[in-house]
């Protein structure tokens, strides 16, 4: 199996549509060469399921994930709840790790900060996915939170038809940050650690309220776990972002964005806007061994999910990054 950008490959990136922004980076590309840096390149880098569009219904596709993502060299996986979920209930999970010898890193899963009455069920659903990333060997429980618009009108993470922004960040704040807290403290409680994450979409988007909750969390058990490619499709330098609060990131999704028409805008590592080696050479000094997990949103990308994760691979490769053989 030739774990290379072949010329097939390539041709189908240029296709992609990805935007002005990526042309030098698929020039750079072509071949992968590596590159010597004056930063040393300790980071493993693993990658989501994302891309595979998994879903607890289909088995098939979350096993091509690992499959992929272990083949490709990557070193370890991240998956959001519902897929842990359904999987731990038959062994299937389990079995999957062990045949593709692909360790879990985290678990990502869904909150609500905003509705105090609902904070003490949320607890208790962090608390139990915490538990299951535990029990396959995850460190790390990534919140993320929820929708800025009413149900029916474009909530979540960016998808859908999306209505006039009338959410009112300053009402929401102090719950928002008191919620945090209570989930981080029930992760902390297990021996975990958790990271806020930020979304285009959801109550936490714009450089404002980001800052604004950072700032405000109890930074001992709520640390920050942001989608660079989120952070600057949502308006921020999401560079200097993570340089502001780098002592404090334990977990990144390492996502570019080119505002192309593909994959929501965003696009393989290397080919879009985001600074991703000024963001990697920050978390290489800042010494908080955080998880960086590659990811991309798949939506109607014309190449296969692992000819993304190939490609970023290969971005990384010219930077210095190592893989597992």
């Amino acid at each position: 199996m030739k774990h290379r950008l072949d010329r097939r490959n390539f041709t189908k990136v240029v296709a992609l549509g990805l935007g002005v922004a990526a042309l030098p980076a698929i020039r750079g590309q072509q071949p992968p060469t590596p590159q010597t840096s004056l930063t040393p390149k300790n980071l493993k880098i693993g990658c989501a399921t994302l891309a595979w569009n998994v879903n607890p219904n289909s088995v098939d596709n979350f096993e091509l994930a690992l499959k992929d993502i272990s083949e490709l060299g990557y070193w370890g996986f991240e998956t959001v709840s519902g897929m842990i979920d359904a999987l731990d209930k038959d062994g299937t999970l389990a079995r999957l790790i062990e045949k593709y010898h692909l360790p879990m890193k985290a678990g990502y899963m869904e909150t609500n900060v905003t509705d105090p009455a609902v904070r003490k069920d949320n607890v208790a659903n962090v608390i139990r996915i915490g538990n299951l990333v535990k029990k396959y060997g995850g460190t790390y429980v990534v919140i993320a939170v929820n929708g800025r618009r009413p149900p029916g009108q474009g909530q979540g993470p960016g998808r859908g038809p999306q209505q006039p922004d009338t959410f009112n960040y300053r009402e929401h704040k102090t719950n928002m940050i008191a919620a945090l807290n209570d989930y981080g403290m029930a992760v902390a409680d297990l021996g975990l650690r958790a990271g806020m994450h930020q979304h285009t979409g959801t109550v936490i988007e714009n450089r404002d309220e980001v800052y604004g909750i950072m700032e405000g969390v109890n930074t001992k058990v709520m640390s920050f776990a942001p989608d660079v490619g989120q952070l600057q499709k949502g308006g921020s330098d999401a560079a200097q972002v993570v340089k502001d609060f780098a002592k404090i990131t334990t977990h990144i999704h390492l996502k570019d964005y080119s505002n192309g028409k593909y994959m929501g805008g965003y696009c393989p590592l290397g080919m879009g806007v985001v600074d991703l080696e000024s963001i990697l050479n920050t978390m290489e000094q800042a010494g908080t061994n955080p998880d960086i997990i590659h990811e991309l949103d798949r939506g109607n990308a014309p190449m296969t999910a692992r000819e993304t994760a190939l490609f970023s691979k290969a971005y990384l490769i010219r930077l210095g990054y190592k893989f597992q053989s």
